[in-house]
């Protein structure tokens, strides 16, 4: 195979170099692929093939473009590819990698399933991958590790901000109900995030010691952009829009669709509905600082400096965590002014 083949070469060349000269500095010890004392792979010797979701969201370009900037920062050469939310363009890109004999392969799973025989192949090349934010239902011995956000956390923190902040406001329900309606924008449908965000947010419901006087009175995916998400927000408001008190959006994109459609529908966002997303990307913290929203749970899309990092102890043959979390924080909208300036997305 290609990963054994250049295992042998890497051994000769250091067996002849050994031959050549007396010097020490790791001598019949050195082993490139190995990661060994001595041989330690450059960045500038290493080549990662990231599959990307798509340019769905501003998230997601901002996850692409600090990915490339981390690995033209390390000097990592990078392949990549843009797989416009289709699975079958992912899977065509990690056979790719696969064929260039990169270093290690890193992708974002559109869905979590469906990978099993793309990454036996991966494997059986001996080529290692990483899982960066969403991840998959496939063996675990497939992958390496999967650096993530925790979306399950998120989706609880959006309603334990929700829960606290409508009772600071002695908010009461629209509409004459006893129970405040939630409307719920969701994630791509198949997506490892956009189902945790789901289930994070609905335990935290039900574990609530209030949770009675929450109830979710429609929910349905916004496949993460801004236009799928008002033309739902839309479709809800035609049918309970004198009902809705709570609208969650699983991302950015979908909240901000949705500012559209609650406007054009005669309502005020961030009053009439208390709007809060995922993500905390500038256009977020733009219309809180209009007053149009009102939360903004982190999901950053920062990866890839730790990326970068953990490809790299990868081709040098370190261990690393079976997985790594990256940390977040809350935005509400009396923060938003002074935050913006800090944010990078």
């Amino acid at each position: 195979m290609m990963r054994k083949n250049r295992v042998l070469a890497a051994l000769l060349t250091g067996a002849m170099a050994f031959s050549l000269t007396a010097c020490g500095g790791g001598g019949a010890d050195t082993n490139a692929d190995t990661g060994a004392e001595g041989a330690q792979k450059q960045a500038s010797d290493i080549t990662v093939g990231f599959a990307q979701v798509g340019s769905e969201s501003e998230w997601r370009t901002a996850n692409t473009e600090n990915i490339k900037a981390a690995a033209e920062a390390a000097g990592v050469t990078l392949q990549f590819s843009d797989a416009q939310q289709k699975q079958e363009n992912q899977i065509k890109a990690i056979r790719s990698f696969i064929a260039s004999d990169v270093d290690v392969i890193a992708f974002c799973p559109i869905v979590q399933t469906g990978w099993d025989t793309v990454l036996q192949e991966a494997k059986d090349a001996e080529i290692p991958v990483v899982l960066v934010d969403r991840g998959v239902t496939a063996d675990p011995s497939l992958y390496v590790t999967h650096i993530f956000a925790d979306a399950l956390k998120e989706g609880q923190n959006a309603f334990n901000w929700i829960d606290e902040y409508m009772k600071k406001q002695n908010k009461t329900p629209r509409g004459g109900s006893e129970q405040f309606q939630i409307a719920i924008l969701e994630g791509t449908v198949g997506s490892s995030v956009a189902a945790d965000r789901l289930k994070g947010f609905n335990d935290a419901i039900a574990s609530a010691e209030d949770g009675s006087k929450y109830t979710v009175l429609c929910s349905q995916t916004g496949e993460y952009t801004r236009a799928k998400g008002k033309e739902v927000m839309e479709s809800f408001l035609k049918s309970d829009g004198d009902k809705i008190d709570i609208l969650f959006a699983a991302n950015d994109d979908m909240a901000l669709g949705a500012i559209q459609a609650i406007e054009a529908a005669g309502l005020k966002p961030g009053e009439d509905i208390v709007i809060v997303s995922i993500d905390a990307a500038k256009g977020a913290f733009n219309a809180m600082i209009e007053g149009k929203m009102n939360c903004a749970v982190e999901h950053t899309p920062n990866f890839g400096e730790l990326l970068m990092d953990t490809a790299m102890k990868i081709a040098n043959g370190e261990s690393v965590p079976e997985t790594i979390e990256v940390e977040e924080g809350i935005f509400p909208a009396d923060t938003a002014a002074q935050e913006l300036p800090n944010r990078t997305y």
